[in-house]
């Protein structure tokens, strides 16, 4: 037998492999998966949750300045924004917290899951350092420099310290507030 003849066979004998039911679900399984990567690959990438999370802390703190300086004088530009701004913000967010921070007064101070009392809710100190991380990145992102970055003020690492360990006290975690 000549090789042509040979090459033919084999190509016959392919073609009804890949005609078979089997083979044309596995070839169309092939190209779909094939296609479906491709696609991904020529649609713009998505903001996934961190960056989403970090635009949303970027124009919340904008527009806190915007809010809580206009009274007084102008609002103070981003560059111009020092550790007493953010530690004004993170003041700020309080408010909006859900976390339990039992008062030194309170009976229930140092437990850890006692709801039934007055004591205010704060945000988490995780929250807050979460925040300050964000806020810190998208500054630098935004032309900022560095070494006059005010969300990386020893002002501003030393508060959510503060925070860290008061809250642990309150919960009973045994850290010194």
């Amino acid at each position: 037998m000549s090789a042509a003849v040979a090459a033919a066979a084999a190509a016959a004998l392919a073609n009804r492999r890949n005609n078979s039911p089997s083979a044309t679900t596995a070839n169309k399984n092939n190209y779909n998966t094939n296609q479906h990567y491709l696609s991904y690959s020529t649609r713009p990438p998505r903001h996934n949750r961190y960056e989403m999370q970090k635009r949303h802390d970027w124009n919340t703190f904008s527009q806190y300045l915007k809010s809580r300086h206009h009274h007084l004088h102008p609002p103070p530009s981003m560059r111009r924004c020092s550790g007493s701004h953010v530690l004004d913000f993170l003041k700020y967010l309080d408010q909006f917290g859900e976390t339990k921070v039992h008062n030194i007064s309170c009976k229930y101070y140092g437990e850890t899951h006692s709801t039934a009392c007055s004591c205010p809710l704060k945000q988490a100190w995780s929250s807050l350092e979460a925040v300050v991380g964000r806020l810190r990145v998208a500054f630098e992102e935004h032309g900022g420099a560095p070494e006059t970055n005010p969300f990386g003020s020893p002002a501003v690492w030393l508060y959510l310290r503060e925070v860290k360990e008061c809250q642990a006290k309150a919960r009973g975690l045994g850290f010194g507030c």
